[in-house]
């Protein structure tokens, strides 16, 4: 019995050895093995432009329904799974072993996660995201409406169906090229937690929409989430670098959205193809680490005209300091060229802060005096731009004072008190002066003898 039972567990994990390999990686960070979690299968076929997308870039997808009791990201203490697409807003628990928690563990590990919510959305939906620092408008039924932004149709309909334009600045999280042609929305709005510092608003709705019930007479009280305050679209970048996507709309991923033309109400310009596709895609490549991805790599330092790196430095020292950074093109490492990155060289606070000079190539370097305090100091590189994962580099090194036999022979400041050993003799009688005057060149004429000669 012993020898099919180990022989089902060796088939068991060979058939999981290649999920585990493409798994994400320090040296190659793009997802690349997702999980896609639906409401119905048929949305495969209504939202395949997006999947279609992902597909092309490299991406192996998993289809799953949300309650699929099989539905496993980790074997064997091992996820097998690099990132997570959540469209299944109606879900009201998930199959198999993955929970709320489940889904937290696997972004605190470090792997992406998308989630698209609408009018539907359940608790577990909410939940998900209200720990992810976005929240839902408590009321079920509200949806977002705007009077003003809507996308012209050849029905009135009730301004549920909004163009957006309001974008993240970031060409490192949305790409460089200008999405022209509003954004499609139909769904419900969140607000940001403000106790939550790394949640970004992707997509805004503008200052004259509002959360309601659209069937519903409006009260005398003002909703709960109205103007700029609503977000449409969120982001977030954990410190451990897993990127987070949260939509309140799962229409804005259909072909449907996609192909639609719009037109802005109040506007005069028609588009034929809405922003949702390069909207959706773009964000989607900064989600999966195709862009925005930074590693640092050969931390050095040393005396100027030296190469090799000390184990301390003397203070007043001169010294050289240099760090190669490299951003994720999708494909391959190329250098990050930016004016922004310093160094500290710092002991409880920062004694020097530098700006680094960079040659185009990826290397930063720069030069300093080490100061006038001696001490376990350490380099210290702290870079936190919008849209990049964060670089946090220390690297400690002691700095000691002059030893006895490094100072200057005669120090310049203590002139005045050399003078002043020679003028005590104005404080005593006449034979004392004498006295003292003729130890003290005696000492001087001792001194030059023992000193310098042999």
């Amino acid at each position: 019995m012993a020898a099919p039972k180990f022989a089902f567990l060796l088939l068991n994990l060979i058939s999981i050895l290649p999920l585990l390999v493409s798994s994400f990686s320090v040296d190659r960070p793009t997802d690349r093995r997702i999980l896609v979690l639906l409401d119905d299968l048929s949305l495969k076929s209504s939202h395949s432009l997006f999947f279609s997308s992902l597909k092309s870039r490299g991406f192996d997808l998993d289809f799953k329904l949300a309650d699929d009791p099989a539905i496993a990201v980790k074997r064997y203490g091992q996820y097998m799974y690099d990132g997570l697409i959540l469209l299944s807003p109606s879900t009201e628990r998930f199959g198999g072993s993955l929970d709320v928690e489940g889904v937290l563990d696997f972004v605190d590990s470090g792997h992406d996660l998308i989630v698209a919510a609408d009018a539907n959305a359940s608790d577990l939906i909410r939940n998900i995201a209200a720990e992810c620092g976005v929240d839902f408008d408590e009321d079920p039924s509200a949806v977002v409406v705007d009077h003003s932004s809507y996308a012209v149709s050849e029905t009135e309909g009730d301004h549920t169906l909004i163009a957006a334009d309001d974008f993240i600045q970031s060409d490192v999280i949305l790409g460089n090229k200008k999405i022209e042609a509003p954004v499609l929305f139909k769904g419900i709005g969140h607000s940001l937690n403000p106790a939550n510092s790394m949640v970004l608003k992707a997509l805004s709705a503008s200052p004259s929409s509002y959360s309601t019930n659209p069937s519903s007479k409006l009260s005398s009280q003002p909703p709960s989430l109205y103007g700029t305050a609503i977000s449409l679209v969120s982001v977030v970048q954990a410190r451990n670098a897993a990127r987070i996507m949260i939509s309140g709309s799962l229409d804005m991923f259909s072909n449907r959205l996609f192909r639609a033309g719009v037109q802005k109400s109040g506007s005069l310009n028609k588009y034929e193809k809405s922003g949702n596709e390069q909207f959706i895609t773009e964000l989607s490549k900064w989600i999966f680490h195709e862009r925005g991805h930074l590693k640092a790599v050969n931390l050095r330092h040393n005396k100027v005209g030296e190469s090799e790196e000390p184990s301390m430095y003397r203070i007043n020292d001169d010294l050289e300091f240099s760090v190669e950074i490299f951003e994720w093109s999708g494909s391959s490492w190329v250098p990050h060229v930016s004016k922004d990155v310093q160094v500290q060289f710092y002991m409880m606070s920062p004694y020097v802060l530098k700006t680094l000079s960079t040659n185009g190539k990826g290397l930063y370097h720069t030069s300093f005096k080490v100061p006038d305090v001696y001490g376990v100091f350490q380099f210290k590189v702290e870079y936190q731009k919008l849209g990049y994962t964060s670089l946090s580099l220390s690297k400690q090194i002691p700095v000691r004072p002059f030893k006895h036999n490094e100072y200057e022979r005669f120090i310049t400041t203590a002139f005045p008190y050399y003078g002043a050993s020679f003028s005590m003799g104005n404080y005593v009688d006449v034979s004392t002066k004498y006295m003292i005057e003729l130890q003290m060149a005696g000492f001087f004429i001792f001194s030059g003898v023992y000193l310098y000669n042999k």
